[in-house]
Order: structure tokens, then C-alpha cells, then sequence
């Protein structure tokens, strides 16, 4: 007849340690609910968060650039060559490319329909980096229509601000684009008129884009600059809110538009506090199975006798090993069960009551949660089950 626990446990004395048995199962079911409650609130933060700014094509577009403080005003703020490369190198960003602006005085005026005058200055980036690029925006030496791209904010703060306090007409942006504007560029070579035709409205870019063939032209006609500073770079990336790109941007003391970014640092808080939750809840695991280690010394080391008598009558350590340890299976699955269950209904209970059933919300626990929480039971039993070997070799 095989022997099974039930058999050889009068053999095992327990004594009255039976508190720190049961203190180390109430640890172990406390220690696994935080790690998995974490899991599930990181996973749930994750969902919240990850569709908040939106994205035409996918992709967050960030402009950036140095800080500027009072210790560093006499500095140069531009990007090196060096620099760029750095951050079209990073794995959270898809690419990078850097503005070009203007070295020379522009002035526009509206003629005759648009009795204004006033500086300007103009930009220019690689055209891939355009949401809107109409087949116009080209230019060559020789032309004296210069296409532009303006932000869409742009004609919303003339409409709303500006027109009303001069008196001048407002414009919707089919009338804009049909509208020709005068351009004075000045620099070494004397003073040129160009005509200005705005073709397009960005949502992308908050500037005022001109062809990069007549940017390039012009700083080097007009003012012989070569290669212009990169005072500025635009950021392609798959998600501005990625706490990875905000750190590496924060550990190079780079300057970004916080409203891009604002879900991304407050997701930077919210994980670090749910990390935290989840290293203590891993603490608390193995403070656990320490305190059930030394219940199952004390065991063992009480009942040695027994369990030598056991040995020498043929049991093997082994079998000996996997029949104790079959007796804290039940309880593990117990333990591991019940905080799953916990974990399940903490989370159905935040997203019905908390979240009002928000669509980003599954009710249902993530798999990934399931999945540790076995991963845990496995872990468990065979740390049990070495242990306990361990323990029984030693007599």
C-alpha cells in the first residue's frame, strides 16, 4: 500500500508554531493581491492614456528644443549634428528631423486688401514631416510666388483677435488661399519683393512653412550663413506620452510643450506609484515564504527522529520530499485563487463604479494577470517542494 500524507503526518510535530503558519498564508495572499492589483491598475493606465492626444497618421509630432536659463543665455542653444543623430538613434522615437528659419529680415504687408505691415519669420522642415502638402509647395530660383503653410491657429487668431481690433476683413481658408500677399526680403544683396500665396493650413506645425529650396536659397543669398543653426527639431514618435521619451528629453534638459505631453507625466506618476505598490506587494511574497521556511525548519527539525525512522525503514528523501510537499498544494492554489478573485473584482468594481464603464475598459481581468498568478503557484510549489527536500537530505 502506498503511502500517502495522511499516513505520515502523526510522524510530523508541529508544535506551537502554528502562528507563524498561518501568518506567513495571510502574508503570501496579501503580497500576491498588491503585485496583481498593480499589474492590473499599470495595465489599466496604460489603456486610459494611450489615445488621448490625437494622431492623424499614427504618430505624435513634438517640437523641441533647449532650455533656455538664466546661466546659460550667453550659450549657444542650437542641436549638433551629433545630437540629432542621438535622438533619430532612440528606440521611442521614429525620426527626427530639424527647422530651418530664415537669417535674413522678411517683412510682409497686405497691400491695398490688407492694410498692414510687420516682420515675419518663416521656417522650413523636410516635406515628410507635412501633413498637408499640396503640389504647389514647390519652389525654384526664378519664382516670385513663394507658396506657404500656415498653423490653422494662425487664421483663427487673425479671424478672432487681430482683424476685429485693426478693422480688416476676415477670411475662411478657401478665401486665404486665394489671397497674395507681399514679401521683402533684405540681406547683403540689397532689398527683394516676393509675392506670398498661402496653399495650405497645418494642424501639425505651428509655424509659418515655406519650401526648403527657398529657405536655402535665401540664408545663403541674402546673408551667406551656410549651414544654419538647428535651433529647433520635430520629433516623430508613436507615442508622446511614453514616460521613456519624456525621461531622456528631461535627462537632456530639452524643452517640449507640456500640453503635448501632460497625460504622459501624469502616466509617469501614476506608474511610479503603482510600481511601487508592486514591489512592495513582491516584498511582502517573499517575506512570506520566508516566514513559512522557518515553519517548515522548525518542523522538520522537531519531528527528525520520526523522519529518520521513516528513512531507514526504505522511504526515500524524494518520496518523502514530494509526499510533505503535496500537503501546501491545496493551500497555494487556495491563496493564489482567492487573490485572483479579489484582484478580479477590485478591478470590475473601478471600472463600473469608478470609470462609469468606460469603452478603454475591459470588466475582465488581463491575461497578463492570470498569467502570473499561475506563474506564482508554480513558483510556489516547486520553492515548497525544494525546500522541503533540501531538509530532508540534511538528516
Amino acid at each position: 500500500m502506498s503511502l500517502t500524507f495522511k499516513h505520515i503526518a502523526p510522524f510530523l510535530t508541529t508544535g506551537k508554531n502554528k502562528a507563524s503558519r498561518w501568518l506567513s498564508y495571510f502574508g503570501l495572499g496579501i503580497g500576491v493581491l498588491l503585485l496583481l492589483s498593480s499589474i492590473q491598475m499599470y495595465i489599466n493606465i496604460n489603456g486610459l492614456l494611450k489615445n488621448k492626444n490625437p494622431k492623424k497618421d499614427g504618430y505624435d509630432y513634438i517640437p523641441v528644443t533647449k532650455n533656455i536659463s538664466n546661466e546659460n543665455m550667453a550659450q549657444s542653444h542650437a542641436f549638433t549634428e551629433a545630437e540629432l543623430l542621438e535622438l533619430q538613434k532612440q528606440p521611442f522615437i521614429d525620426d527626427a528631423a530639424a527647422f530651418l528659419s530664415n537669417k535674413f529680415v522678411m517683412k510682409a504687408n497686405g497691400g491695398a486688401t490688407l492694410p498692414f505691415s510687420s516682420d515675419i519669420f518663416v521656417e522650413s522642415i523636410d516635406e515628410k514631416f507635412l501633413d498637408t502638402l499640396p503640389p504647389s509647395f514647390t519652389w525654384k530660383e526664378g519664382d516670385q510666388v513663394i507658396p506657404i503653410i500656415i498653423a490653422a491657429d494662425y487664421l483663427e487668431l487673425y479671424n478672432t483677435v487681430f482683424a476685429p481690433s485693426r478693422d480688416l476683413p476676415q477670411f475662411s481658408e478657401k478665401s486665404l488661399t486665394s489671397l497674395l500677399i507681399g514679401i521683402d526680403c533684405e540681406g547683403f544683396n540689397g532689398t527683394e519683393r516676393f509675392r506670398g500665396n498661402v496653399v495650405a493650413m497645418s494642424d501639425r506645425i505651428n509655424t509659418v512653412i515655406v519650401p526648403k529650396s527657398f529657405l536655402t536659397w535665401a540664408n545663403n543669398h541674402y546673408t551667406h550663413a551656410g549651414n544654419p543653426e538647428m535651433n529647433k527639431i520635430l520629433l516623430k514618435t508613436r507615442d508622446a506620452n511614453n514616460p521613456a521619451l519624456l525621461s531622456f528629453l528631461q535627462e537632456k534638459d530639452y524643452h517640449i510643450n507640456k500640453d503635448k505631453t501632460k497625460f504622459g507625466r501624469v502616466k509617469q506618476v501614476l506608474q511610479a506609484i503603482v510600481s511601487g505598490l508592486a514591489g512592495f506587494g513582491v516584498l511582502v511574497i517573499l517575506l512570506a515564504m520566508l516566514l513559512f521556511s522557518f515553519y517548515l525548519q522548525l518542523m522538520i527539525a522537531r519531528s527528525k527522529e520520526n523522519l529518520q525512522l521513516l528513512l531507514t525503514i526504505g522511504y526515500s528523501p524524494q518520496w518523502l520530499s514530494k509526499t510533505v510537499s503535496k500537503k501546501w498544494i491545496p493551500v497555494y492554489v487556495i491563496i493564489i485563487l482567492c487573490a485572483t478573485l479579489a484582484t478580479a473584482i477590485l478591478h470590475w468594481s473601478f471600472q463600473h463604479l469608478v470609470m462609469n464603464n468606460r469603452d478603454e475598459l475591459s470588466p475582465f481581468i488581463h491575461w497578463i494577470v492570470i498569467a502570473v498568478a499561475l506563474l506564482l503557484l508554480i513558483l510556489s510549489i516547486v520553492v515548497n517542494y525544494r525546500l522541503v527536500r533540501k531538509l530532508l537530505y540534511k538528516l
